[in-house]
């Protein structure tokens, strides 16, 4: 069962890896921001060529309670600048992993992009889950959108003369 602390927020074991002890835990920047700030373990600086891809240890590890997950998505401000994403975004960290969390990077930019330690190189969201039962049924029930894919609702609305066949 999730504890709570006093001021109702989810209490989550953390540990630092013994080459981590100097760098922050993940925080939060602002008073209501949804992600925390994860931050490179590098041991030496790295440098990402455009295109390439570099998985990046962070130097903790947590115990997320059952019934939680972490999403490891990229920093808004980093993929704007610098061109640099989360691989696999968002990435899920399941409440039994106790390893290591990496962060696989991408350099989508045009330049080269040189991380060093203690840099901020990604975000981390905390969130319920929700587990699902099917119901094998025969007939789903009807929507205005049907079976319409990939663009569909924003076809015909705007002048897009994009041809969306086979609902891409």
């Amino acid at each position: 069962m999730a504890q709570a602390s006093s001021n109702g927020d989810l209490v989550v074991s953390i540990r630092r890896e013994p080459d981590a002890l100097d760098l922050p835990l993940p925080a939060y920047a602002t008073a209501e921001a949804a992600g925390m700030d994860l931050c490179a373990a590098l041991t030496h600086d790295a440098v990402l060529k455009p295109g390439a891809r570099l998985l990046v240890d962070t130097g903790i590890r947590i115990a997320l309670p059952f019934g939680y997950e972490a999403q490891v998505r990229p920093r808004s401000g980093l993929a704007v600048r610098a061109g640099l994403t989360v691989l696999n975004s968002p990435g899920t960290v399941d409440s039994d992993y106790r390893g290591v969390i990496k962060v696989p990077l991408i350099n989508l930019g045009q330049e080269d992009v040189v991380l060093k330690r203690g840099d901020r190189i990604a975000q981390m969201v905390v969130a319920p889950v929700t587990r699902v039962q099917w119901a094998v049924a025969e007939e789903l029930t009807e929507t205005e959108r049907q079976e319409g894919g990939f663009g569909h609702t924003g076809l015909g609305r705007t002048g897009d003369s994009i041809d969306a066949g086979d609902g891409f």
